[in-house]
């Protein structure tokens, strides 16, 4: 089990699941000192009573405001045909998710076999798309079959949308469907495509680039690690590069990155094949270093107050939480809380409902972990393939297969299946939520999906 204060702190809270648990978990520390020093500075209540972001009411990126699949009204629970408002066939193929800002929703897609690059508006309320542009053209490259040239969620602040697809490059569009600017000088190429969304903070768009050898050795930055991979800071603005934080030796992921604030300052926290990183969110420089395992990472951090959960479920799959304040450079033997081999998500992204962390495998198997110290808390299985993060609304979590069925499951201290709804068409898009509406991209169509008490 793991010793020192914070593992016996967290015992003496659960005496009765620790006698029972049965997982194969380590809980891994810093020299007494160096661990007092640390639970000064970290209040247990605040871990365990909040999630770490306000929430808000759009859906502005990648897994929404927090960035942590959180969405601020209740959703549908079990629903007909007669419940969903409308539906939207988008031009084009594209994984990205639907992104939410008043009475706009946007999209992106790609075309004539990826080359054309779009993104698209509709109207909320109707499902009309508003406006559908092209912003540049790209080369198309190897990809997953799985995966599309128009991947990454875009992301906007309420005054223009900004875009990023397969070959790397970057667009933003006004509301209107106007370019302002375009960037085509950060080219990516990794054995998978591209997978990971950009996101805001401040004047700056922020994504990573963690991709492989196009020519020569074709295993560096995938099997082999390498130092060409870097996370990109440009200007919102004017598109110009304002930094370039590097990452050092590393391997090829499709991470999206989150924000957290750390001994009073915000940083990225960003992950890649091998790493979990901090990097100071205004100028780029990397502060911390947190060494993970696995090649092609995908699911995004998870940030808990003092605490950012990981996942690699390539190669060797581990969950690895590390705990955040007063490190620098190399962490891993000194903030390495806790790290767990069992339900280790490949693809979908975890969801932190406190005091439990939930993960839901490739094969539709949802896990609930203890966050403090990652014991098992229960699995259940709920089938089905899966690609999409799942979304938290109150006390139920929403799991979207492949096959198009979307199971509710209770947040709680047991497996508890709630409904199961299915839909046409199949998801790997993650869904978004607003209004206690219900956004859903399969391959065929955008759909909207209301309940009884859900803002028109």
């Amino acid at each position: 089990m793991g010793s020192g204060p914070y593992c016996a702190m967290f015992r003496g809270r659960r005496p009765d699941f620790i006698a029972r648990a049965r997982s194969r978990v380590r809980c891994l520390f810093a020299s007494d000192s160096i661990m007092l020093s640390i639970m000064r500075n970290v209040v247990v209540a605040s871990f365990l009573s909040a999630a770490a972001l306000p929430l808000a009411a759009d859906w502005p990126g990648f897994r929404g405001p927090s960035r942590q699949g959180i969405a601020s009204q209740p959703l549908p629970v079990q629903w007909t045909a007669k419940d969903i408002a409308w539906r939207a066939a988008i031009p084009g193929e594209g994984w990205s998710s639907p992104i939410v800002w008043k009475d706009r929703i946007f999209v992106t897609s790609a075309t004539e076999n990826g080359a054309s690059c779009r993104v698209v508006s509709l109207n909320r309320r109707t499902g009309k798309i508003l406006w559908d542009r092209e912003v540049f053209r790209q080369e198309v490259k190897r990809k997953e079959n799985k995966n599309s040239y128009a991947t990454p969620t875009p992301v906007t602040d309420g005054k223009a949308v900004y875009a990023v697809f397969g070959s790397g490059g970057f667009a933003a569009l006004d509301f209107n469907g106007k370019t302002l600017w375009t960037n085509l000088d950060y080219p990516h190429y990794s054995q998978h495509g591209l997978g990971a969304s950009p996101i805001l903070f401040e004047d700056l768009l922020i994504m990573p680039r963690d991709g492989s050898s196009e020519t020569g050795d074709l295993k560096l930055g995938w099997q082999k690690p390498w130092d060409q991979s870097f996370l990109l800071a440009l200007d919102k603005n004017t598109g110009k590069q304002r930094w370039k934080g590097k990452r050092g030796l590393s391997r090829i992921a499709h991470v999206s990155p989150n924000v957290a604030v750390v001994d009073g300052k915000p940083q990225i926290v960003s992950a890649a094949g091998d790493v979990v990183q901090g990097f100071d969110a205004r100028t780029g420089e990397l502060v911390w270093t947190g060494r993970s395992q696995g090649e092609g990472v995908v699911p995004s951090i998870v940030v808990a107050p003092q605490m950012v959960f990981a996942a690699s479920g390539f190669e060797k799959p581990t969950i690895r939480a590390f705990r955040l304040g007063g490190g620098k450079g190399d962490i891993t033997a000194t903030h390495l809380a806790w790290e767990q081999s069992k339900g280790v998500p490949m693809i979908s992204s975890m969801v932190f409902a406190p005091p439990r962390l939930y993960s839901v495998t490739t094969a539709g198997i949802v896990f609930a972990f203890d966050a403090a110290h990652g014991e098992v808390l229960w699995q259940g299985r709920i089938g089905g393939n899966h690609s999409a993060s799942p979304i938290l609304a109150g006390d139920k979590i929403y799991f979207a297969s492949e096959e198009g069925e979307i199971t509710v499951v209770e947040a709680g201290s047991e497996f508890k299946v709630l409904a199961r709804n299915q839909v046409d068409g199949r998801i790997q898009s993650s869904p978004a939520a607003v209004g206690g509406v219900l956004y859903v991209r399969t391959d065929k169509e955008l759909l909207a999906i209301r309940g009884a008490g859900a803002k028109r």
